[in-house]
């Protein structure tokens, strides 16, 4: 998929603040999990509709 993430890195810098903090779990790549939320709202599907890359 070649437009994977929605958002560039300076944007992800500017809301890296509000991501809540890791506590001994690895977290997820939130750009990729913010991309996958974008891309379900903006074509109007469901989670199980999203490519299996998000």
């Amino acid at each position: 998929m070649s437009n994977l993430y929605w958002l560039n890195e300076d944007q992800m810098a500017r809301l890296r603040p509000c991501f809540p903090k890791s506590h001994g779990v690895p977290r997820v790549d939130d750009r990729r999990v913010l991309s996958g939320i974008i891309f379900i709202n903006r074509n109007g599907l469901r989670w199980f509709d999203a490519p299996k890359e998000y």
